[in-house]
């Protein structure tokens, strides 16, 4: 048990007493713990039991959790010191940690998130930047910033984030990790804070396949089809535009290899008849009105003091009126019905799960952001569709990670991580 809990020292002075709730000064800790919170990738609340089961097909990992699941003993702050003044200690587990523990994973701490989980690029004003283990002069990526963190760093086996507009694809990425978002509606979000409920998924980080594999087996439930002879892999023609010029040779050579070891022949085509702009359009306004619907009041009432481009994104959410939402959605449907007639039973998306690696620390927060539009049009495939897509850590560009995205058929995400092990071996 950690010793001489303190008020919280990270939330500016502006904020006044907001958060009551004692975080752990980094100089009042046992050494042991000095290092481990010197990543800045777990929330320092003082220490809770967390029972686990002492068998199971998970016994022995270790996990992390993303501080928008809830955890018994803790509170639930959402990268948000507001959200944590408010939140008071859960007496119950989130349902995902609920079936981690059963199977016998132990609980290594909650971990740091974007504020609100509406960011992509893994800063935090109010309790800073975690440290990407793969490469530590760069972001780790968002909003599960702190999960991948933990998991690049060697801190825990692996790691439990939510992913609606890339929250796990995106640090998985520039973390050189495994990540999964599974099938929309796949695994259980009770006990989580919502974003945008219908894009929203929980999703894990793991260091290899294997082990996504085995988190998976406890979360997914069996696939509901049979697993393809061979797959086909297609590439889709006009998002590659999207990533930076120095990534496309990378990515062909990557492709050639991906074919050669799962026997598939690839093909290069348009997604559907609904164009990327019309995608990634729809993809914004569906985030962002259940954003505003879901935590505009709350953000209004208690006076939530916004990083600068957390609160750029939710006045602009507030904006979103009921009709484009509703157009949106129609645009969603469309997109669905034809990509599951594209992709069939045997068909993978195969691109870059990112432009480009990690951007820099010292990246500017304008190109931070121009950054984030340019991720999500590559990322809004899976968030709209609800299809599965894991990236896996087999590209680098001058010695940096950068993840190649396998997007499978709805509800076929235990045969889609076993293309992930047979890509990474």
């Amino acid at each position: 048990m950690f010793q001489g809990p303190t008020q919280v020292t990270s939330i500016p002075a502006d904020l006044g007493s907001v958060s009551t709730y004692p975080l752990l000064r980094l100089e009042s800790m046992p050494t042991r713990h000095k290092t481990l919170f010197s990543y800045q990738c777990f929330v320092p609340y003082p220490e809770a039991a967390v029972p686990h089961s002492l068998q199971g097909s998970l016994s022995g990992l270790t996990f992390g959790v993303k501080d928008l699941f809830d955890v018994a003993g803790y509170p639930t702050g959402c990268g948000s010191p507001h959200m944590l003044a408010l939140s008071g200690i859960k007496a119950a587990n989130a349902d995902v940690v609920d079936r981690l523990l059963a199977a016998g994973a132990q609980f290594s701490g909650k971990t740091h998130s974007d504020e609100l989980a509406f960011s992509m690029v893994g800063k935090n004003v109010h309790f800073g930047i975690p440290v990407n283990g793969a490469a530590p002069d760069r972001v780790c990526g968002g909003s599960s910033s702190g999960s991948a963190s933990a998991v690049s760093n060697n801190l825990c086996n692996f790691a439990i984030g939510t992913d609606t507009g890339g929250s796990v694809r995106a640090p998985a990425s520039h973390c050189g990790l495994f990540g999964l978002r599974p099938t929309h509606g796949r695994v259980s979000l009770q006990g989580c804070m919502p974003l945008s409920p219908s894009l929203d998924t929980c999703g894990w980080f793991g260091r290899d396949a294997k082990t996504l594999v085995e988190v998976g087996c406890v979360l997914l439930g069996e696939n509901t089809g049979p697993r393809p002879g061979r797959w086909r892999i297609l590439v889709p023609r006009k998002i590659l535009a999207d990533v930076r010029p120095h990534v496309s040779p990378v990515f062909s050579g990557t492709l050639r290899q991906v074919a050669e070891r799962l026997g598939a022949k690839i093909y290069q085509e348009d997604l559907t008849s609904v164009s990327l702009d019309e995608i990634c359009n729809a993809f914004r306004y569906i985030q962002g009105y259940e954003a505003w619907l879901g935590l505009g009041d709350l953000v209004e009432e208690h006076q939530f003091q916004l990083g600068e481009t957390v609160r750029e994104r939710f006045a602009w959410s507030k904006t979103v009126t009921k009709s484009q939402y509703d157009a949106a959605m129609r645009v969603r449907a469309k997109f669905q019905q034809e990509i599951d007639t594209l992709l069939g039973a045997d068909t993978l998306l195969v691109m870059p799960t990112m432009p480009d690696v990690a951007p820099l620390k010292t990246t500017p927060d304008n190109e931070l952001d121009a950054y984030r539009f340019e991720a999500i049009r590559l990322l809004c495939v899976s968030g709209l569709s609800g299809c599965p897509q894991v990236t896996a850590p087999i590209m680098q560009i001058d010695g940096t990670p950068l993840g190649l995205s396998l997007l499978g058929p709805r509800n076929m995400d235990l045969a889609l991580l076993s293309v992930a092990c047979q890509v990474s071996t």
